[in-house]
């Protein structure tokens, strides 16, 4: 197990004014309630991440830590925030008593909102000599730096590795890059879109008669948060057994080559080159989505059995387990198109319903088709309370995804709903030594 510095008193030294409205020696009673409520507790508690990314990848993997725990301090340009502040519509409607100090900034988005839960914001400029100081101090207090700059741009600022080891030699320092430290392309911005290009996802994207596609959702971002969140958590784990930081290079583009998994291996064991299936298996057959008379269905007879099932039982055509041309998945791979077209013209004499009826409890895989309403209204996603809704300061009753993780049957708890731009700046600067007298002559001079 890791241990923060500070260790013999994490909570008092690290929550102070966390929200936690009761005196000092009250904080401990609040933590160890909400750990019970957690199923185990908070494994990050008093570690403190100092958070310097932005959009997604980034803010994925410090939320991750900020569920398990952890004080995650969100730095943000003071004017505009984080980029997804302005990714709008939509947007959370502000109530009539949201707090009148945060009365001139714009709706809170949809996009940041689903990223930034239990985390606190403060706004410093850091090109400014006041404003790199400030970070200097939370860089000699917290344990882990997650950052996403072009390669080599903090340390032109003061902020690199070299730097930051230098004020604390435990400091677990995670940059997130869109090609990472080393090679030709290591000064290139990374996009998600970009790389799922670059990078293979989007050349095996798509239907094969029609151009390539990118994922419905940003999945190279939330893959790199995700890689990146465990090597953080090595990272912390390495500090605690050798008493040394470590610098961490975590980047989209070799993200998305492991994301590859089995295309990657088909190509580098046996020299496969891949193409495009649509909803189709390259290998596996059938195993795609399907049209029904109103609506498609996801059918995934992956071996022999389920295909002698769904012939047999579902379609009711028992001749096609016993057709040479589709008896063995090699068969039935290579007569693809014939076999597809049977299934598919005896899926559309009836809708949907009709065939998940008769699909369910017989051993066959399948899903329907559902969008995002239907999502939410899915009976495990209800009876798993896969949502959970914050009461957020400026945006009043928020839903949102909950942690997908239980621990002994229960979920991180969402401690603090995502923050309003510059939301505690006063507070933080306050927990490393700022006056309130320094704090308003830093904001002043716009260092804050």
């Amino acid at each position: 197990m890791f241990f923060p510095r500070n260790a013999a008193s994490p909570t008092l030294t690290r929550f102070a004014g966390h929200g936690f409205s009761v005196k000092p020696c009250q904080r401990v009673i609040a933590v160890r309630q909400s750990s019970v409520a957690a199923g185990i507790p908070p494994p990050l508690n008093g570690v403190r991440v100092l958070d310097l990314t932005r959009v997604l990848a980034g803010p994925t993997s410090t939320m991750l830590l900020a569920d398990l725990g952890a004080d995650v301090i969100k730095v943000e340009e003071i004017s505009k925030g984080d980029d997804t502040r302005s990714w709008t519509p939509p947007s959370a409607p502000i109530p009539k008593d949201a707090p009148e100090e945060a009365s001139h900034l714009p709706p809170e988005s949809a996009y940041f909102l689903a990223v930034n839960r239990n985390k606190r914001s403060i706004t410093v400029n850091f090109k400014r000599p006041e404003g790199l100081e400030i970070l200097h101090r939370l860089v000699k207090s917290s344990d882990v730096l997650v950052e996403n700059f072009v390669s080599g741009k903090l340390a032109s600022m003061g902020l690199g590795w070299e730097d930051c080891k230098k004020i604390n030699p435990r400091l677990v320092y995670a940059s997130i890059t869109g090609y990472g430290q080393t090679g030709p392309y290591r000064e290139a911005a990374g996009y998600d879109v970009v790389i799922e290009a670059e990078a293979g996802l989007m050349h095996i994207t798509g239907e094969p008669d029609r151009a390539p596609s990118k994922v419905g959702v940003a999945v190279t971002d939330i893959m790199t948060g995700l890689y990146a969140h465990g090597a953080i958590m090595a990272g912390l784990r390495s500090a605690s057994q050798t008493g040394k930081g470590v610098w961490i290079d975590c980047n989209l583009f070799e993200t998305q080559l492991a994301g590859l998994a089995n295309i990657a291996s088909n190509y580098l064991i046996a020299g496969n080159e891949a193409s495009r299936h649509g909803t189709a298996h390259p290998s596996i057959v059938p195993y795609q989505v399907f049209p029904c008379k109103d609506g498609f269905l996801m059918i995934g007879a992956g071996n022999d059995k389920q295909f002698k099932l769904l012939t047999t039982i579902i379609l009711q055509k028992p001749e096609l387990a016993d057709d040479a041309r589709f008896s063995t998945n090699a068969a039935r791979v290579a007569n693809r198109e014939d076999l597809i077209d049977v299934i598919s013209t005896a899926l559309k004499q009836h809708d949907r319903s009709y065939w998940i009826k008769r699909l369910t409890g017989v051993g066959v895989p399948f899903g329907p088709i559902n969008n995002i309403s239907q999502t939410f209204a899915h009976p495990q996603a209800v009876a798993r309370e896969s949502t959970v809704e914050v009461d957020h300061p400026r945006a009043g009753k928020v839903r949102m995804v909950a942690p997908p993780v239980t621990y002994n049957g229960k979920r991180m708890p969402v401690r603090h709903p995502p923050p309003w731009l510059s939301q505690h700046t006063t507070q933080v600067l306050q927990e490393l030594g700022y006056s309130i007298d320094e704090i308003t002559g830093l904001r002043v001079n716009k260092v804050v």
